[in-house]
């Protein structure tokens, strides 16, 4: 008897039920051992077996039931952790391995070649590092290689051109360098070859790839390559999707690709090409449907034949090119997306398009285009999106727009339209974005506006419109912005205006009004921008509009306004004020009565103050009068406040040697609001008792007045460097270099108002230490309180509103401060939360004014932000601007949804945004969420996770602009909950901002 029928003999004695593993199944236990397996994928691989084989554990499939030999290891989102587990070699009749998205380490090893019957490989999303091994040509079996998103470096081996059966390869996402090596075309059988989002070597696309003849998909997404498009491509007969996009590539698009007869699918968007496109060919190409040749220099017309094509989706916007657009595009009965902007077109539209298309998205904008606008565009009752502006369009609206009730944005604006609007027109129900401005439009606002019950913002400045505003306009409880300037208004604003609590702009300047602004205006508590100048506007000016508390713009000049400038205007920290050329009295506010602001209170003959050439001689005589004695008065009150505070703290100081030494005598104090304490109060509380956070940069206090209220004090020291320490306890931040952040901050926080900003009430410095005064978060930050065992207390109501708070805190810095602020540090350490748990966004150390004159953003000498919220085109370009701020916004409401940090240990070498992504694709939308939030809520936070989504989008020009953001989030409190997750789980979006919105303006 051998030794291993004895073994067998002994275990059936002990366990009458199990029979011995095979060599097979040992080897598979072999690789349990070599896992980590948090989540007991493993559990059923054991040597308990009913048939000696390992064919019914988990993942294991055998070729013959009973046969005992293993075809396929299938571990794929099993999160297990460790090292390619090259014992799977040994099973010899294995044909397929998949490991996809797992935490699978280190090297691939060369000994994978030993796999020799191996068919299918997929160790995608993993973490895998160094070379490609070049015995993977090895593998003379091997028809599916998919190494997708993990970390592999290096070139591609020209070995790689040895695979005999190779049908596709996928290397995306990777970190591969060098050229892509012409040996590639020798693997004459491959049917797709994905290399996209890797930093190749500036390279040309090899002319050998034409040898591939078999090939159906040529993904070179972002690889870096220069050079022309070769003629071989056109070789490529059983080619359906050829992406060449995001790259450097030069040249004209070459006569041969209309060769490729099965193409579906072109993308050559984003790239240096240039001449003209193919005159005659493309005819041959009849299945083509979609085609992006955007963003390069192409120049001539566009030829008919390809218009003539069965088209679904156009893009050519961003080129130079010109000419009639062909009216044969009409003809098209699947083209729902015509994106035309930024060209040289000219002529009119072709007059029947969308009679035969199922149009959702136009955009014409930025041409040369001129006639009458198509009244068939919405003729299948699909336009989502009809975007002309900048052109030269002409004659009246079509009566037929006034049905298309399906119009969400509409930007007309800048063309030659006149008439009057139809009235359907304003009423549209889906419309959220209505801009005519700058034509030449008449008649009325219609009473049909109330229909329109989805709009935001409203511009038709700059028409010939006339009459009375409808009050109607006042039940648009959605209204953000409205822009009605220089048209020929005339009636008193309607009472109903008061009702628009959602009202951020309102602009009306160089009209007719007249009658008095209503006297409850303070009701429009989100109201940023009053522009009411060169009307005939009488009566007072109201003391509630001193209660706006985040107006910074207001201009009433020009109108017959009369009485005295309210004082409670000295409440507000305006950006612009001007009341000049009314018919005001009394005496300036003292705040504004100041030679700055001289030019804001010209032209009212009634009006006084302490202002040099404001006064005539008399009253300039008699104001003079009264400064001396009040300035009197307050210096010698003034002496003896000093005397007595200096006798005071002298004796105070006595009792309290333990507590930090402070020269006051050499402190300044700048403040921005009014203040109810004195920097001694503040000095005399900074006691270690009172520290609620430390770092590197210094501390923050906790101090308590004397009048029972608080404030949150940081103190930042010489040389405390921004990122030197971890973030400081409430989310006051880690510091800021002493002079660059201290200025910054102050600069920022000094000047603008609103209430989902920190408060800054004042600033303290002297040439070593300068402190910050802020109003205190009682609730600390949202990091602190989210990622605690105190999150119980966020549920999704609350989290919600934080979200909502915080974006249009952002949406003000980033639309309504002139010039337009970037944040750099948006984090969820930085948004403080209130006793309502409230968010204010805070620490404004690293922000930056934007230069409105410079495109793309300023440059930065270094990377401003935290680990985790960087968007990954500042980390290498160092350009800064909005779209920064969205990304890192977009990071927070991952956060929200999710509940876990931005980085850790359980990603891996991944973040945030790439979990929540690759969770999605393979567990479903319940593998995502955080699981202490009620499930009833599951399709709000659907929507709100899919905003997240947008906003860390990895192209910048793909984010939504945070007034966009603020729109949808609010969008997704105030409508019933809508499904939008499909049967199998899977996101889908909800929300599509125009994709086009940056190269036409909207």
């Amino acid at each position: 008897m051998s030794s291993s029928y004895s073994l067998c003999f002994a275990l059936l004695l002990l366990i009458p039920f199990a029979f011995c593993l095979n060599q097979e199944g040992h080897y598979l236990q072999q690789l349990k051992l070599g896992f980590d397996d948090p989540d007991g994928f493993f559990s059923d691989w054991d040597d308990t077996v009913a048939d000696y084989t390992p064919c019914h554990w988990t993942g294991v499939t055998c070729s013959e039931p009973g046969s005992g030999f293993v075809i396929a290891v299938d571990l794929s989102n099993a999160n297990v952790a460790g090292p390619f587990p090259s014992v799977l070699c040994r099973l010899t009749g294995l044909k397929f391995i998949s490991l996809y998205n797992n935490s699978v380490n280190g090297t691939l090893p060369d000994d994978l070649s030993a796999c020799r019957s191996l068919v299918r490989l997929n160790l995608a999303q993993n973490l895998l590092t160094g070379k490609l091994p070049e015995s993977l040509s090895h593998l003379s079996e091997l028809k599916y290689l998919d190494l997708t998103g993990n970390n592999f470096s290096g070139d591609i081996p020209a070995s790689f051109g040895l695979f005999q059966n190779l049908e596709a390869i996928s290397l995306v996402d990777n970190l591969i360098s060098g050229e892509i090596p012409a040996e590639l075309g020798n693997i004459t059988t491959l049917k797709q070859l994905n290399l996209s989002y890797n930093p190749f070597s500036p390279g040309e696309i090899p002319p050998e790839l034409g040898n591939l003849t078999n090939l159906e998909v040529l993904w070179l997404t972002d690889c870096n390559l220069i050079g022309p498009i070769p003629d071989s491509l056109g070789r490529l007969g059983k080619l359906v999707d050829l992406d060449l996009a995001i790259n450097k590539l030069t040249g004209p698009v070459p006569s041969s690709i209309t060769e490729l007869s099965s193409v579906v699918q072109i993308e050559l968007y984003n790239n240096s090409l240039n001449g003209e496109l193919p005159a005659a060919g493309w005819s041959k190409m009849t299945a083509l449907r979609l085609i992006d040749i955007s963003m390069n220099f192409l120049t001539g017309t566009v030829p008919e034949e390809l218009c003539s094509l069965q088209l679904e989706s156009l893009h050519l916007y961003e080129n130079q090119l010109g000419g009639k657009f062909p009216e044969i595009i009409s003809n098209s009965s699947n083209l729902y997306e015509l994106r035309l902007f930024g060209n040289r077109f000219s002529g009119s539209l072709p007059k029947d398009l969308g009679k035969n298309s199922p149009l959702v998205w136009v955009d014409v904008s930025n041409n040369l285009f001129s006639g009458e606008l198509p009244a068939s565009l919405c003729e299948n009752g699909a336009l989502e999106e009809l975007l002309m502006i900048h052109n030269s369009f002409s004659g009246s609206i079509p009566a037929s727009f006034s049905k298309c009730r399906s119009l969400k944005r509409v930007r007309l604006g800048y063309n030659k339209i006149s008439g009057e609007v139809p009235l359907g027109f304003w009423g549209l129900p889906q419309v959220s974005l209505l801009e005519l401005v700058e034509n030449s439009f008449t008649g009325v606002i219609g009473k049909t506006i109330v229909g329109a019950g989805n709009l935001s913002t409203l511009n038709i400045a700059n028409n010939n419109f006339s009459g009375e505003l409808p009050d109607e306009i006042g039940f648009l409880d959605g209204l953000i912005e409205f822009s009605g300037s220089h048209n020929r208004f005339s009636g008193s604003l309607p009472a109903s205006i008061i009702n628009l609590d959602q009202l951020t702009k309102l602009d009306l300047h160089n009209n007719g009004f007249s009658g008095e602004i209503p006297t409850r205006i303070d009701l429009l508590t989100k109201l940023n921008e009053l522009n009411l100048a060169n009307n005939k506007f009488s009566g007072n000016i109201p003391d509630k509009i001193g209660e706006l508390s985040v107006l910074n713009y207001l201009d009433l000049s020009g109108n017959q306004f009369s009485g005295k400038v309210p004082v409670g205007l000295q409440n507000l920290r305006l950006n612009q004020l001007n009341l000049s050329s009314n018919s005001l009295t009394g005496d300036i506010p003292p705040v504004y009565a100041k030679k700055v602001y001289i030019n804001s209170f010209l032209g009212n003959p009634g009006l006084c103050g302490d202002i040099e050439g404001l006064c005539d001689g008399k009253n300039v005589t008699k104001s003079v009068g009264y400064v001396w004695l009040l300035r009197s008065i307050f210096v010698l009150t003034g002496s003896i406040f000093i005397v007595g505070a200096g006798w005071f703290y002298f004796q105070y100081k006595r009792f309290k040697s333990s507590k930090e030494s402070v020269d006051k005598s050499k402190w300044t104090l700048m403040s921005f609001h009014k203040l109810s304490f004195s920097e001694y109060e503040i000095l005399d509380a900074l006691d270690e008792d009172n520290v609620i956070g430390s770092g590197a940069s210094g501390k923050v206090y906790k101090v308590v007045l004397s009048n029972g209220d608080a404030v949150a004090v940081k103190k930042l020291w010489a040389g405390s460097k921004k990122g030197e320490s971890e973030d400081l306890e409430n989310g006051f931040g880690s510091g800021s270099v002493l002079d660059n952040g201290f200025e910054a901050e102050v600069e920022t926080l000094g000047r603008i108002r609103h209430k989902n900003i920190v408060r800054l009430w004042c600033c303290c410095s002297t040439k070593t230490c300068k402190l910050l005064v802020y109003e205190y978060m009682p609730n600390g930050s949202l990091g602190d309180l989210l990622h605690s065992t105190k999150s119980g207390l966020l549920d999704w109501p609350v989290r919600y509103k934080i979200a909502v708070d915080a974006a249009e805190g952002l949406a003000y810095l980033h639309h309504d401060c002139v010039p337009a602020i970037v944040h750099r540090d948006v984090k969820s350490n930085n948004i403080l939360l209130d006793g309502d748990y409230g968010a204010r966004v805070a620490d404004f150390g690293v922000a930056k004014v934007v230069d409105a004159n410079e495109k793309n953003g300023n440059s930065m000498s270094v990377i401003a932000g935290s680990c985790g919220y960087i968007a990954p085109e500042y980390a290498y370009t160092l350009r800064v601007n909005e779209k920064s701020d969205i990304y890192s916004f977009g990071v927070v409401i991952l956060e929200l949804v999710t509940g876990k940090r931005p980085v850790g240990p359980e990603y891996g070498e991944k973040d945030l945004v790439k979990w929540v992504c690759t969770t999605l694709d393979q567990k479903g939308l319940d593998a995502v969420f955080d699981p202490k939030l009620d499930a009833c809520f599951k399709e709000e936070i659907c929507k709100v996770l899919n905003v997240g989504l947008l906003c860390t989008s990895p192209l910048p020009i793909n984010r939504p602009s945070m007034r966009r953001v603020v729109k949808m989030l609010q969008e997704i409190g105030s409508v019933n909950p809508t499904k939008f997750a499909s049967k199998d789980g899977k996101l889908t979006p909800y929300y599509l901002d125009d994709a086009s919105d940056h190269g036409s303006g909207a």
